[in-house]
Parts: C-alpha cells; structure tokens; sequence
C-alpha cells in the first residue's frame, strides 16, 4: 500500500489550501480514509474521516472550515482547508483502513505534507 500526500504549504492566516492523497496497492473503494495532523510536540491527532459510503467526520475545531471528500474512479482523496488558522500549523497525514476503526491499529499511512500558517 501506498499513500502519497501532497499540497501543503506556507499560507497565511485566513487563507486556503487543498491536501491530496493518492492512493495505490489497494481496492480504493473498499477502504475508509482519514486526515490526521502533528504538530511540535504534541500527540498525533485525528482530522477528519471519510468512510467507504461517503460518510464523514471532523474534528469540533475544523468543522465548517475544513472538508474530506474522495474519488474513487481516481483513487484520490483531498482535505481542502478554508480559513487557517496558526492553530492548524502542523504535518499533515493520510491513512487508510478497511474501517474507521482501524486507522491507529492496522492502517496504512503516508508520508506528511507540511502546513504552516502565518499569523
């Protein structure tokens, strides 16, 4: 399996940015996917989830401004972050697992993408 994250960034404060997660080796839409993100010295932290059907999950401090969606036909999976915030700066990282259960346990993971927001 192969998670491959791309688009992070420097931006400012207020502004955007769109994440991309491709994904190879596996059956795409037979797998849930997730956005987590770590920021300096702290714990790893659940984003956003997105299950096999469709349905999706977000974080209370993300909801509103950030949205998980998925492509199956193209393998593809995109985190498009609106109204940044400092408190947003962290690596960002996309996983894979046949539930939304599995992610920490028997997930497959991607190497981060960087975003940094500027106050």
């Amino acid at each position: 399996v192969q998670l491959q994250a791309s688009g992070g960034g420097l931006v400012q404060a207020g502004g955007s940015l769109r994440l991309s997660c491709v994904a190879s080796g596996i059956v795409f839409r037979n797998h849930a996917f997730a956005w987590y993100r770590q920021a300096p010295g702290k714990q790893r932290e659940l984003v956003a989830s997105i299950t096999i059907g469709g349905n999706t999950y977000y974080r209370d401090s993300v909801k509103g401004r950030f949205t998980i969606s998925r492509v199956n036909a193209e393998n593809m999976v995109y985190l498009q972050m609106n109204s940044l915030k400092p408190e947003d700066t962290a690596v960002y990282y996309c996983a894979a697992a046949r539930l939304v259960s599995q992610f920490e346990g028997s997930g497959s993971w991607g190497q981060g993408t960087q975003v940094t927001v500027s106050s």
